[in-house]
């Protein structure tokens, strides 16, 4: 878990922001008056706070009774050690459909361009991205395609059911012509 530094680019609700937080690898690590994301476990530990926020490994199990214990956070990081490893995807997929979760979800870690669309999908609102990644064309990424045939968390309703419900030419229809 590397710290992360304030090169990195931060997108939050599609719109690039100065990142207040730090993310660091222990509770003793931050700097003083700052914001921290720490370690899931240094957070259960601390004085939880509005200054304070949970990082959760990608191999975090997301129970009923974690995703109650994290309402409370101003915010939940979500770790992407690898950009191959998608755990990060069914955590907050877990926190915002099962367990109702409506605060941010951030990715952090090796977080790519081509990831956003799908992480958006999936119920994250905000984007630690790697250093070495593009904002402008990272925004543009969250608009890749028009129209998705699977259900998410941005949108419930499948693509043939939309279809089913409405009748003549839909927006589905009008996109494929």
């Amino acid at each position: 878990m590397p710290e992360q530094t304030s090169s990195r680019p931060l997108i939050v609700e599609r719109r690039v922001v100065s990142d207040e937080w730090v993310l660091c690898e222990s509770a003793e690590a931050c700097p003083e008056g700052q914001p921290a994301i720490v370690p899931l476990e240094a957070w259960q530990a601390s004085q939880q706070g509005p200054d304070i926020a949970p990082w959760l490994a990608s191999d975090t199990e997301m129970t009923a009774a974690l995703a109650e214990e994290l309402e409370a956070a101003p915010l939940v990081a979500i770790d992407f050690p690898r950009f191959t490893d998608g755990r990060g995807y069914s955590i907050a997929r877990l926190l915002r459909e099962r367990h109702g979760y409506t605060g941010q979800i951030r990715a952090v870690g090796d977080v790519l361009i081509d990831q956003l669309f799908y992480m958006s999908r999936c119920g994250f609102d905000a984007f630690s991205l790697r250093e070495d990644q593009e904002v402008e064309v990272a925004l543009k990424a969250l608009d890749t395609f028009s129209l998705s045939y699977q259900p998410g968390v941005d949108d419930p309703e499948p693509l043939f059911r939309r279809r089913q419900r409405k009748p003549g030419k839909t927006e589905a229809d009008r996109a494929m012509a």
